[in-house]
């Protein structure tokens, strides 16, 4: 009896080549997607960017800086070849010897639209002394210690919320926004005599672009006195400051002690120091402890010597536990793996059952895949991740399930398609909510679902050419 040959278009073969086809097709709405996640997000950034401006930025504190403007002695040779001697104006930054810091943070949620933003309130007490003002160099210098003053660096000025409570030996003093203007008029030359032509602002650029951010400062009034520079001066501040998603602290002083406390859920400790923290529910508490040989900043410097403060920062950051943008990104990879698990199933139904499907009715079934993406991402925006992935999975298993009943007319398929589909978007779901296990579970869940296909199919007959 001959051998009947089927054609090619009709063969297994063909209908495999028409499925990787489709499925490739399919993976351009699917990159379309993504790039709609991700311009989603960029509009969600943009607009808590908005919100952030008009309350206050992520605040930087840095602990009072004592300032002590100085003249020094310097020698130079003139066009004549003679050595004049002139005064050049410089500033000495000291750093404190002791500063503690305890912050307690009241965050709140703030929505604009569908859009959150995170921002909180605090309540800062910061206290501290400067010692060994006696060893100041003296040679070749003169200090001005009417001058001194002390920079106490907050990034967004904005933020605070009540005039600062300063006090420097139990003297209440005023706290001011500086300009970025020299401290002296210029280096004028005297032969034998300091020139002292000083104006009353100050310039501490240099200081502020350290520590990215502004400066307050606060004039001493005489508090600092040449004949009594071996006494300490002891200082504490009450600040209430606004900021949004982060709070950090520079550690100027030789020994940091910082306590931050307030209410949330998930704080992410930040920065070039690790805290010891405790966590109750949605209450949190965080220790640091800097020591002057933990961090890369001298106990003083002049000018603009010191290039950064901020890569020795550390603090809190408010994460927001639900991003949405976030998981959708990560579910719309596995676009591929359902669209191409969902083929199998198709496919082998229409082997074993001999009915025919045709590539339309797989590429309808692909859509509906991929709209899956965008119905959750677009649920997601109103009524969370969890309750939109219900939603869109509920109505995707729903609506395959319906119209493979409508092709395979069998109830058996159907249910076999509908448990399938269940199981993989279960599947998807508890990859998403593993952080640390998603890639290993995955991938033990990939091993699975390929030895279930190889078992299936070791029963087809793929030379489909006998009579």
């Amino acid at each position: 009896m001959e051998k009947k040959h089927v054609k090619f278009t009709d063969s297994l073969t063909f209908k495999g080549i028409i499925i990787t086809v489709l499925t490739l097709l399919l993976l351009i709405p699917g990159a379309i997607l993504q790039d709609l996640i991700s311009e989603r997000q960029h509009r969600s950034i943009e607009t808590v960017e908005k919100i952030n401006n008009k309350w206050s930025l992520a605040q930087t504190l840095c602990p009072p800086t004592l300032v002590i403007p100085y003249t020094q002695e310097v020698y130079r040779q003139n066009s004549e070849g003679k050595t004049i001697r002139s005064w050049e104006p410089h500033q000495l930054y000291i750093t404190p010897k002791d500063v503690k810091i305890t912050s307690l943070l009241q965050p709140e949620e703030r929505y604009y639209g569908i859009y959150k933003a995170i921002l909180y309130k605090s309540d800062i007490h910061i206290e501290g002394e400067f010692e060994g003002l006696e060893s100041l160099p003296k040679e070749g210098c003169m200090f001005h210690f009417e001058d001194a003053y002390l920079l106490l660096g907050v990034t967004d000025l904005r933020g605070i919320r009540e005039n600062i409570d300063f006090k420097l030996n139990g003297r209440e003093l005023k706290a001011s926004v500086g300009e970025k203007n020299q401290l002296f008029a210029g280096n004028l030359v005297g032969k034998n005599e300091i020139v002292a032509a000083r104006s009353n602002e100050y310039d501490y650029k240099g200081y502020e672009e350290s520590i990215e951010g502004k400066s307050l400062l606060i004039k001493l009034n005489g508090l600092v006195v040449a004949d009594k520079l071996s006494e300490k001066l002891e200082f504490s501040c009450n600040l209430k400051l606004n900021g949004s998603s982060e709070i950090n602290f520079i550690p100027i002083a030789q020994n940091t002690q910082v306590r931050v406390e307030g209410q949330w859920q998930a704080p992410s400790f930040i920065g070039a120091f690790s805290p010891e923290y405790t966590l109750d529910k949605e209450q949190f508490k965080a220790e640091w402890s800097v020591l002057s040989f933990n961090r890369s900043i001298p106990e003083s410097w002049s000018d603009n010597e010191l290039s950064s403060l901020r890569e020795n920062s550390f603090g809190v950051n408010l994460v927001d536990t639900v991003n949405h943008y976030q998981q959708n990104m990560r579910s719309a990879k596995y676009a591929l793996l359902f669209i191409v698990l969902t083929f199998v199933v198709f496919f082998f139904v229409e082997v074993f059952t001999k009915k025919s499907i045709h590539p339309i009715q797989y590429l309808l079934v692909g859509i509906a895949l991929v709209l899956f993406y965008s119905l959750l991402l677009s649920l997601s925006e109103h009524t969370g991740f969890t309750w939109a992935y219900v939603i869109a999975s509920v109505a995707t298993v729903s609506l395959i399930t319906a119209y493979g009943s409508s092709i395979f007319k069998q109830g058996l398929p159907t249910a076999i398609l509908a448990a399938v589909l269940s199981l993989l978007y279960v599947f998807l779901y508890v990859i998403l909510q593993l952080e640390n296990m998603a890639l290993l579970i995955g991938n033990i869940g990939l091993f699975v679902i390929l030895g279930i296909i190889m078992f299936v199919s070791r029963k087809v007959k793929w030379q489909r050419n006998e009579a």
